[in-house]
Formats: structure tokens, sequence, C-alpha cells
């Protein structure tokens, strides 16, 4: 039965990490661009605004891009205060202005010190030989917050593991960053951080088709279960378990016409 479970996932893996993934993804918003620190920008950014209709997800991203002239570095890097006002209007579900321009504040912030925004992961006491990221999450949260106009309402925003959230938005960030996807779907550009730490992006959607295949018992969905499912996952490929991400999610939207 595992060899079997094995198969199935594998096989899922290879239909659903394809180029044509791209489109009705979250990630098709990062892969309008080719200069790296754009890639992280907005990639950050609508994997934080992923939940809700994915179609709604995909404009608010375009709709950043545009408030951003298109060139979301640049305009981090270069913006002047009267440029803010444009998203003052800007919403997305529970985020809205206030923590719009705290992430605008915080990218500025960050990078007019480092040149990607991995190490903003990578920072502290995150170890490269850690068995999973979760330090590299907490410590990343720490430093998101570490602005003295940080506002609360934006801390629901950004998740952590010593907040007991799954993090299904950072884990899947991370995963877009990370692994080093040969079908051109995930990028790949970061390289202090293994694929192999990476834990599976776990919403309920994922948690409950991974439960009628057996690889996790019912549960909250936190990251205790998170950490569980990837374990599980591990036994199948140890050095890259989160590509079966795409498995678990593909496997809840077979019945879509747009992968038939």
């Amino acid at each position: 039965m595992q060899q079997e479970l094995a198969e199935l996932l594998n096989n899922k893996v290879a239909f659903f990490n394809h180029p044509r993934f791209i489109e009705h993804d979250p990630i098709s918003i990062p892969h309008l661009f080719s200069r790296k620190q754009d890639i992280e920008i907005m990639g950050f950014w609508v994997a934080m605004l992923a939940w809700g209709q994915r179609k709604t997800i995909l404009q608010k991203g375009k709709e950043l891009i545009d408030l951003m002239d298109g060139a979301p570095y640049d305009f981090v890097m270069n913006h002047q205060a009267k440029d803010l006002q444009r998203f003052e209007s800007f919403k997305h579900r529970t985020f809205n202005s206030t923590d719009t321009l705290y992430f605008l504040s915080f990218f500025q912030r960050h990078y007019q010190q480092h040149s990607s925004l991995e190490m903003a992961f990578t920072q502290g006491e995150f170890n490269s030989e850690n068995e999973s990221i979760e330090q590299a999450l907490n410590g990343f949260y720490s430093y998101f917050f570490d602005s003295e106009w940080a506002p609360q309402r934006t801390k629901k925003h950004v998740s952590a593991p010593i907040k007991n959230s799954a993090c299904k938005r950072l884990c899947m960030f991370l995963r877009w960053m990370v692994r080093k996807d040969t079908a051109g779907v995930d990028f790949g550009i970061w390289s202090k951080i293994s694929p192999k730490q990476l834990i599976c992006p776990l919403d309920v959607h994922s948690q409950r088709t991974a439960e009628k295949l057996g690889l996790v018992k019912a549960g909250p969905t936190t990251w205790k279960k998170a950490l569980e499912l990837t374990h599980i996952l591990k036994q199948i490929d140890a050095t890259d378990p989160v590509k079966y991400d795409f498995a678990l999610y593909g496997m809840g939207i077979e019945d879509k016409t747009q992968w038939k």
C-alpha cells in the first residue's frame, strides 16, 4: 500500500508540477519578473495575500504591481512620501492600507541593508543543518516586526511556528524561492536554505486530502500537523518532500475543467 501511495503521489507531482500550473496560481505574479528582487517582493506579497478566491488574489497582485509603476524593487528603493498616497485605497479582505504601508517600509528597510530577501530568513540563530525551517520562520517574524511603528494589526498577516500556526503561506513562499525546479514552476533562487528543510504548506484543504490518503490523522491545522505531514513525505523523498504540495493541491482540484 505504501508503494502504491508513493507511486500515486509521484504521478500527481509529475502532472501538476508543470508550466501549465503557473497561470492559475499565485506564483504567476512573481513569474512576471526576471529581476531577483522583484520576484522576491511580489512572491512574498502575493503569498501573504493568498487566501480567498484565486482570481481575486491574482487581481490584487497585479494591482500592487501597477501601484508600484510596474517595478516593485525600484519603487521600494526610490519612492517619495507623496507616492505612498496611492496605496490608501488598497485592500484585500482584512489586509488594508496600514498593512500595505508597513510592508513597503519593511522592504525598504531590508533592501537598504541586503541584496536579497533570503537574508531575512537566515539571520541570528538560523542553522543550515537544522532539520526544518522552524527557526528561520520564527527569526523572520521577529525581524519583520523589528520596528518601532510596526502596527499590531499587521501581525495577524504574518504567521510563525511560535504562534502554533501551520504557516501555510510562508511555507509556500519558501517553496517558491528554494526548490530547484527543473519543471520551471518554483524559482530556486535561494541557496542558504535546503529543499530538505522545507515544510509542506498545509491548510484545511491540503490536510483534508492528506487525511483521505491516510498520510495524517484528523486534527487541527497546526505547525505540529505540518511537521507530521512533512515527516511522512520525507519517507518518500527525503531531499525534496514539499514537491508533494503539488500532488495534495492537485488532487483537490482535479474536477476543475482547467486541468482536463
